[in-house]
C-alpha cells in the first residue's frame, strides 16, 4: 500500500527528509469508486455534489503549491494499483471520476481499511511533505472520512472537513459524523460556500 511517487517524470516526488510542518494537504478519500456497493444509489448524488466542492479546493491547493493526495480503498483487490483502480471505476459511466480523475502530479495512497493512516505510508508521506493541517473530503462521512479524521486528530493535525465536500448514505449519518469530528476532534466543518480556502489557510497559520 504505497503512494506512487516518482513513477514517471511528471509524478510527484516527496523530499528525502522530513520538511518543517507548515503546509496543508488535501485528502480525497474513496472517490475513485464504482459505486456498486449497497446504498450506493443514495451516496452517488451526494458524491457528485461533493466532487464540485472538491474541485474548488483542489484549485486552491494548486495555487498555493500544496499537495493533493488521493486516499483510496483497494476494494479487496490486493494486487491493485492506481491505474487499475481508475480503469475499473471507469469501466462504466462515472460522473464522479470524470470530474475528479487523478493527475500525474497528484499523490496516491491505497488503503486496506477504513482509515487512510492504517497500514499505509500516509504518515511518512505527510511528514516528508511538511504537512501540519489536512482538509478531508470524500466518502463516506461516517466511515472512512471519520476514521481518517480520528487518526489525524491523534497525530495533532489540524482539520477541516467541509460538509459540502463529503457524503454519507443518509443526512443523519452525515450530521452524526460531522458533529463528532467537530466536537471531539476540533475539526472545522463549515462548507466551502461559507469558508474560503484561503481564509482557512491563513487562520490555521496563526
Amino acid at each position: 500500500m504505497q503512494a506512487e511517487i516518482g513513477e514517471d517524470d511528471k509524478a510527484p516526488r516527496a523530499p528525502s527528509r522530513d520538511q518543517d510542518r507548515a503546509r496543508g494537504a488535501l485528502l480525497i478519500i474513496d472517490m475513485i469508486n464504482c459505486f456498486d456497493f449497497s446504498g450506493a444509489e443514495t451516496v452517488l448524488p451526494k458524491a457528485i455534489l461533493a466532487a464540485d466542492a472538491i474541485l474548488g479546493l483542489r484549485a486552491a491547493f494548486e495555487r498555493r503549491g500544496w499537495p493533493i493526495i488521493y486516499v483510496n480503498d483497494n476494494f479487496g483487490e490486493w494486487h491493485s494499483e492506481r491505474s487499475r483502480l481508475v480503469e475499473r471505476a471507469l469501466s462504466h459511466p462515472n460522473p464522479v471520476l470524470e470530474k475528479l480523475r487523478p493527475r500525474d502530479k497528484d499523490f496516491f495512497v491505497i488503503k486496506p481499511q477504513f482509515s487512510g493512516f492504517y497500514a499505509t505510508n500516509l504518515p511518512v508521506l505527510l511528514s516528508k511533505l511538511g504537512v501540519d493541517r489536512l482538509v478531508l473530503t470524500g466518502i463516506a462521512t461516517d466511515i472512512c472520512v471519520l476514521f481518517t479524521a480520528a487518526d489525524a486528530h491523534m497525530r495533532d493535525y489540524r482539520l477541516w472537513i467541509p460538509r459540502n465536500a463529503v457524503g454519507a448514505e443518509t443526512a443523519e449519518h452525515d450530521q452524526w459524523a460531522l458533529s463528532i469530528m467537530e466536537k471531539s476532534m476540533a475539526a472545522e466543518t463549515a462548507p466551502t460556500d461559507d469558508l474560503n480556502a484561503e481564509t482557512w489557510f491563513e487562520r490555521r497559520l496563526g
